[in-house]
């Protein structure tokens, strides 16, 4: 009887569990919902909505290196896979725009899928730069709004170094992302 009443519990704190997170995220708080997905994943992992929601909470609270783990998850359905895809297109160019900015990898022969996140269009605008001499920081214009401007700089941090890229619009910060 103890074991089938600690089924239900948990199957009832899980359900909420999902439910918890998308009102979170539909109120933005995108890392607490990361958070609780990370900590909640073992037991919802075939669960391809919460596997999903977990991983676009934790891209928009800037913690990429989260999304490996969905992505070889996503398969089961076409909207899973389509996730899977983009998730994989973001956190590789962050792993080639790391590696080119750490160790000079040239990334002036790629042509890659790209999308509407943040990082690839600062990757695509890295890349259109071609063969250049390594500098301290980059800045680039958006193509589609005038007024926002993206800086990309490294900064060392405890032997390793951070990718960081600030958002201005109008000359004011307005967001700071920070990857490794």
């Amino acid at each position: 009887m103890k074991i089938i009443l600690a089924l239900l519990i948990s199957i009832i704190l899980y359900s909420d569990t999902k439910q918890n997170m998308f009102a979170l995220y539909q109120n933005q708080k995108y890392k607490e919902v990361c958070n609780i997905g990370f900590n909640n994943f073992r037991y919802n992992n075939k669960d391809g909505e919460y596997v999903s929601l977990y991983a676009f909470a934790c891209l928009k609270s800037d913690y990429i290196d989260r999304l490996a783990v969905p992505i070889s998850i996503l398969k089961f359905s076409k909207e899973a896979r389509s996730n899977s895809a983009y998730f994989s297109i973001i956190l590789m160019q962050k792993k080639l725009l790391y590696h080119s900015l750490v160790d000079g990898y040239s990334l002036s022969n790629l042509n890659l899928p790209t999308t509407d996140y943040i990082l690839s269009k600062v990757f695509d605008l890295y890349v259109k730069l071609g063969k250049h001499e390594a500098r301290s920081f980059y800045l680039f214009d958006d193509a589609q709004d005038n007024k926002l401007t993206y800086k990309l700089y490294l900064s060392k941090s405890n032997k390793i170094y951070k990718m960081v890229i600030e958002e201005f619009y109008d000359s004011v910060v307005i967001k700071k992302h920070i990857y490794w």
